[in-house]
């Protein structure tokens, strides 16, 4: 089964995080803290957002994986084909490979902001391998409060300290940044569930790794 329709569950994400930017630290249903009372930084722009890719960015394909970090459905791909196109096309230089997140609800924002720290790409994928391995544990209770609490474990696991995921969970800018980058890709896109991708340009729904390989081979004749 497909994972449910991603611009209906977008606004409904966006109301709750908006709220969210008005309250206090950390909150349970927010998870952000009170520096993020403001979405918008001081000259009213909003960050940009750092787009996130592996392998050589001189590869004659592209793919582009549009994935939420509390799908299921991605777990899978991350614990399987995954593994295998970066063995075999990643890392040798055949494709270049793009994560961008698909925000169903708060915790995969959360998830997102924590994994985007930095902006260091090897962190990112990285802390990304780590959330989809341990996906089932930290979203288990689903209590918005202890899915942070969660969250930070596994970041603390991946080297971060209280002080650096304070300051990432509370900047609003570049939350509201994240969920309009979504917005605006997985609209442009036509992204209608999760994992979807984007094979220079054509769109393609989740498959097993033979599928995938035949696509690539293809194209890379």
């Amino acid at each position: 089964m497909k994972r449910r329709t991603l611009l209906a569950a977008g606004g409904g994400a966006l109301v709750a995080l908006g709220a969210g930017w008005t309250l206090t630290r950390p909150d349970p249903e927010t998870g952000l803290l009170p520096g993020a009372a403001h979405a918008q930084s001081a000259d009213g722009a909003l960050p940009e957002v750092i787009e996130m890719m592996e392998g050589s960015p001189d590869a004659p394909v592209e793919v582009i994986e549009y994935a939420s970090f509390t799908c299921p459905h991605c777990a899978s791909f991350h614990a399987n084909q995954y593994k295998a196109l970066k063995e075999n096309y990643i890392d040798t230089g055949r494709i270049r490979f793009v994560y961008r997140e698909v925000y169903f609800d708060r915790p995969g924002l959360w998830a997102s902001m924590i994994a985007r720290c930095s902006d260091n790409k090897d962190f990112f994928f990285a802390f990304s391998n780590l959330l989809y391995e341990e996906q089932r544990n930290w979203l288990a209770s689903g209590d918005p409060g202890t899915i942070v609490e969660e969250l930070r474990r596994l970041a603390k696991t991946a080297g971060l300290d209280d002080a650096t995921l304070d300051a990432c969970l509370s900047d609003g800018p570049k939350a509201e940044a994240l969920f309009t980058w979504y917005q605006d890709n997985a609209e442009r896109d036509g992204i209608q569930s999760t994992p979807s991708f984007l094979i220079d340009g054509q769109n393609y729904s989740n498959m097993a790794y033979d599928e995938f390989a035949a696509i690539l081979d293809e194209k890379l004749g």
